[in-house]
C-alpha cells in the first residue's frame, strides 16, 4: 500500500460519498466531479489498498464486507474532522463554507425567503446550497447539512430548534365561489362543499383539522381538485375552483385585498412550527447558527442559547 496521503484521503472521501449516496452520479453530483472521474479515483484506491471495495453493476452500487467495515470507519473519522474544522468558527469572526439545506416549499417562501438578503449581506463567505421539496428525506444520506419540516416531523435523533411560533392553519375562499356554493356555518358544511384537496409529501391525503385541544375534527373532504403543494391550492381558491385549507400567513395579502376571505374563523388550527434540523453533534455545520439565530430574531423568538447548538 502506498504512503498515506492527502491524495488518499481525498479518495477516501469519495468513496464514502459514494457508499453514502448509493450511486456515483449523485456522488459526482455532490461533489461537482464527473461519473468517469469517480470510477477512475475508486479504481485507483482499491488498487492502493489492495481490496475491493464496491461491487459495481450496470444497475447498482453496493459496498463488499470490506468496504462496508471501512465506510463504518471512515464516517468517524470524517466525523471527528469535520467537528475540529467547524469548531474553528468560534475562532473566525464570520463564517466560511457551504450549507447544504432541504427546505418544505411553504418554509422556504415564508420563513427562510425573507431572512436570506440579509443574511447572504452579513455572512458574504457562506454559500447556501437549498434544495426545495416536501418529500420528506434522509437529510444525512442524501448529503445535507440541515432540514427545515414541521416540529412534529422532525426525526428524533435530530436536534430540532423551532424557527416560528405555532403556525394557525384557516379555511379560506374566493367571494365568487362562496356566492356559488354557499357560506360554511360549521365544519360539516365542508363534506358537501367543493375542497381542494391536499396531498402531502408521501402521497397520502392531508386530513383538515379544524379547530383545536379535544374539541378539534378532522375532515377528509371531497373537491374537483388535488393539489400537492400550497401554490397549486392557493392558486385554485382565487380561481374559485375550491376552498383551500393552508397556513394563515401564507394568504395574508389575498385575505388583505379582498381576494380571499377567511372562513369559519373560530375553527382556526393551531400547528407545531417550521423547525430546523441537524444531526445531534458537537459543533452544527458553518453558517447554521448564524442562520437560526438570524431566523428566529426575524421570528421574534429568542436568540438560541449556546448549549442548544450541538447534540
Amino acid at each position: 500500500m502506498k504512503t498515506f496521503d492527502r491524495n488518499m484521503l481525498a479518495d477516501l472521501n469519495v468513496f464514502l460519498t459514494i457508499v453514502r449516496r448509493g450511486s456515483l452520479a449523485k456522488a459526482g453530483i455532490e461533489l461537482g466531479v464527473s461519473t468517469s472521474a469517480l470510477s477512475h479515483r475508486l479504481r485507483k484506491l482499491e488498487s492502493d489498498l489492495g481490496v475491493r471495495l464496491l461491487h459495481r453493476s450496470s444497475r447498482s452500487i453496493r459496498p463488499t464486507e470490506a468496504g462496508a467495515s471501512l465506510a463504518a470507519e471512515l464516517e468517524t473519522g470524517f466525523r471527528t474532522i469535520r467537528d475540529a474544522l467547524t469548531g474553528l468558527e468560534d475562532h473566525r469572526r464570520v463564517p466560511v463554507g457551504r450549507l447544504r439545506l432541504n427546505v418544505l416549499r411553504d418554509a422556504a417562501r415564508l420563513v427562510l425567503g425573507p431572512v436570506l438578503p440579509r443574511y447572504c449581506k452579513e455572512f458574504p463567505g457562506m454559500q447556501l446550497d437549498v434544495t426545495v421539496e416536501d418529500r420528506m428525506v434522509e437529510i444525512i444520506a442524501e448529503g445535507f447539512d440541515a432540514g427545515i419540516r414541521y416540529g412534529d416531523r422532525v426525526p428524533l435523533d435530530m436536534v430540532g430548534v423551532a424557527l416560528t411560533k405555532p403556525l394557525k392553519w384557516v379555511v379560506v375562499g374566493s367571494s365568487e365561489l362562496i356566492a356559488r356554493a354557499g357560506r360554511p356555518d360549521s365544519p360539516g358544511d365542508l363534506l358537501q362543499l367543493p375542497c381542494v384537496e391536499m396531498r402531502v409529501g408521501d402521497n397520502r391525503n392531508f386530513p383538515w383539522e379544524l379547530g383545536n385541544g379535544d374539541a378539534m375534527i378532522r375532515l377528509d373532504v371531497r373537491g374537483p381538485v388535488c393539489a400537492n403543494e400550497t401554490e397549486h391550492a392557493v392558486d385554485m381558491a382565487l380561481r374559485g375552483v375550491g376552498f383551500v385549507y393552508c397556513l394563515q400567513r401564507r394568504v395574508e395579502a389575498e385575505v388583505a385585498s379582498g381576494a380571499l376571505e377567511i372562513l369559519l374563523p373560530e375553527w382556526a388550527s393551531e400547528g407545531p412550527p417550521f423547525t430546523i434540523y441537524y444531526p445531534s453533534r458537537r459543533q452544527p455545520p458553518p453558517g447554521l447558527r448564524q442562520l437560526i439565530d438570524l431566523t428566529r430574531k426575524s421570528e421574534k423568538l429568542p436568540p438560541l442559547a449556546a448549549s442548544d447548538a450541538g447534540a
